[in-house]
Order: structure tokens, then sequence, then C-alpha cells
């Protein structure tokens, strides 16, 4: 089964919820975590590892905490996770010369790599501003008859 780690759904949780707060100029970590009952020190560390990557921009100071750096329509759930967690792939296959043992015998390595990519473009269709939305909004990949998604 295919999972997102505890680590890349909060990260989505955030930036979702800082993308619902646009009239904030920043949200501080423990704000954010309190929301959603998540632990603050762990959701500092990433929303520090968002801001590195520059989906987020931080703000010190009293006042200070965290801001969307991009309008959520521009932020891809795909973007979060390859942040937070970089790039996936559904099996230890790899390209290249130091690939598989079995790479020339292998009947499933392009398959699945096509379902990786189409997982990779779903994902990537997906904007912050759709988890927002509460889950309104049809991603365009779906839209396309790609893939049925129920986002909550």
């Amino acid at each position: 089964m295919l999972k997102l780690t505890k680590k890349a759904d909060y990260g989505l949780m955030a930036l979702k919820y800082l993308a619902e707060h646009p009239e904030t100029p920043a949200l501080s970590a423990k704000e954010i975590a309190d929301a959603y009952g998540i632990p603050a020190q762990l959701l500092a560390k990433i929303l520090q590892r968002l801001t590195k990557t520059g989906l987020l921009k931080s703000h010190a100071g009293m006042n200070g905490g965290y801001a969307l750096a991009k309008d959520a329509e521009k932020i891809s759930a795909f973007e979060v996770i390859l942040s937070i967690d970089g790039p996936f792939f559904i099996t230890s296959c790899t390209k290249g010369a130091h690939g598989c043992d079995l790479t020339p015998s292998c009947t499933i390595k392009e398959p699945l790599a096509r379902v990786n990519d189409t997982i990779a473009g779903v994902l990537k269709s997906i904007s912050i501003s759709d988890l927002a939305e509460d889950g309104q909004t049809v991603p365009k990949a779906a839209a396309h008859g790609l893939v049925t998604l129920t986002l909550s």
C-alpha cells in the first residue's frame, strides 16, 4: 500500500492551514500544530525544511511565523512531498548502470515506472488551494479520468 509519511502529511496539513488563513501575515508552528493536535517540535522542523526548499517564508520576531512563499494554487502536493521526503518510488528499482541484478529478465520495471509517473502526475495536479477548498475542486488528473480521489 502506498502511504504518505507522517512528515509529508503534516507538511500538507500545515500548508493547507496557511492557505486557509491568508489574512494572517505569519502563523507560528505552535498555532498550526495546535489547530491539528500534532507535535509542535516536529512541525517546526518540517516548516523549516519547507522554508529551505522555498515553499514557505519565515518571519522572525514577536509576531513572526511562517507564510506561503507563493500562491497556494502554484504549490503542488508533489512539491511538498518531494521537499520533505525526497523522490519517491513504488519499487526499489533504479535506473542506470547500477540497477537491480534482475534487470535483463525483469518484466515489471517499466510498467511500475509508468505507475510511479502516474502517481507523480496526480500529485502534481493537486494544489494546496485544492486541499484548502475542502475537496470541492476536482484535481485535473481526476477530471481527465486518470484516477478517482477523495480529498478530506
